[in-house]
């Protein structure tokens, strides 16, 4: 049923990876809201609800640890898991993504079908 589909929000500024990440969720079957920058997910975070952010770290306004930091203090949505997606390799970005509330961290590029099987681990199936 319609109103059973699972929401996602994804946060990221690069706009061909935003498309493809949203017409693969799409196809799966998942409702999504997006945002291009920290500053339209805050706003969407308190407003919406949410079953998971996908957000990637380098975002213009706020970025990715600053997002996690607020909806884990956040009156709403502050459950929701999160998974990062991001270029940074690196042991620190993704120990510290960790720390402040990620469930997932994905190092880019990303396969359309690792997107969809850690979408499903984090959400569950829709």
């Amino acid at each position: 049923m319609e109103n059973e589909k699972k929401r996602i929000l994804v946060i990221e500024d690069n706009e061909i990876l935003l498309s493809t990440m949203q017409f693969v969720l799409v196809r799966e079957g998942y409702d999504l809201l997006l945002a291009k920058s920290g500053k339209e997910a805050l706003s969407l975070v308190s407003d919406e609800t949410i079953d998971l952010v996908i957000t990637d770290l380098a975002l213009p306004f706020a970025n990715g640890y600053e997002i996690i930091d607020r909806i884990r203090k956040s009156s709403t949505n502050n459950q929701v898991p999160v998974i990062i997606i991001s270029g940074y390799r690196d042991d620190n970005s993704i120990v510290e993504g960790f720390e402040v509330g990620a469930n997932d961290y994905i190092k880019k590029p990303i396969s359309p079908s690792e997107l969809i099987s850690r979408v499903r681990l984090n959400i569950g199936h829709a």
